[in-house]
């Protein structure tokens, strides 16, 4: 008996399973989707993401994701120019400016240092940091890499780039996250705390 099989079907759900996170069951469950909806909406997706595909690319300044040459927050005059928050990842920008709290400009790695997985230095937008940080308008540069063996070697890495050239570099602070008990924190966590405790 033959099995029952639409090779058209068995693409798109394949082509569903290579994104992150998502397994043969939500793979499958977003291909039958897809196939209910109507025509004109199918047209639309499928339009969306070749056209977020085609216009997207780096922010000639700081690297992050945008569809102009230089993005909305580099060519936003009323943000300090003077401090640089070092970021992983696009996804980060979007994370720290949901809190409002910060008003300077950011810096997109696309990734991290790590010789495990043969990301090399080079790899990532270091040298396009160090070029923003040739004249004397960059003051501090904030490391916001995430708490992960990766993270704090890169950002070690870079402050042995920096601090030579005569700018202050600081790690984001770490900690308890509200509503945690001391108890179930782990020891890094718990010495993050103690070192980024601040008066009250």
């Amino acid at each position: 008996m033959a099995e029952y099989n639409v090779a058209s079907l068995s693409k798109l759900i394949e082509q569903f399973e290579r994104l992150p996170g998502i397994g043969h069951k939500s793979a499958t469950r977003l291909a039958y989707y897809i196939l209910s909806m109507p025509e004109s909406e199918a047209k639309k997706f499928s339009e969306a993401i070749f056209d977020a595909h085609k216009k997207i690319h780096h922010c000639s300044i700081c690297c992050n994701l945008t569809d102009t040459d230089v993005c909305s927050i580099c060519s936003d005059e009323s943000r300090d120019k003077s401090i640089i928050c070092v970021v992983e990842d696009s996804r980060d920008v979007m994370a720290l400016e949901k809190t409002r709290e910060f008003n300077a400009s950011y810096h997109v790695l696309h990734g991290v240092i790590s010789p495990m997985n043969g990301i090399t230095p080079d790899m990532i937008k270091i040298k396009e940091l160090l070029a923003r940080l040739g004249n004397d308008t960059v003051k501090e540069v904030i490391m916001a890499t995430n708490a992960t063996v990766e993270g704090e070697a890169t950002a070690m890495y870079l402050s042995k780039l920096i601090k030579p050239l005569g700018v202050k570099v600081t790690r984001l602070a770490y900690g308890i996250p509200v509503g945690g008990d001391l108890e179930y924190a782990d020891e890094v966590t718990l010495s993050r705390a103690l070192q980024g405790r601040s008066e009250i």
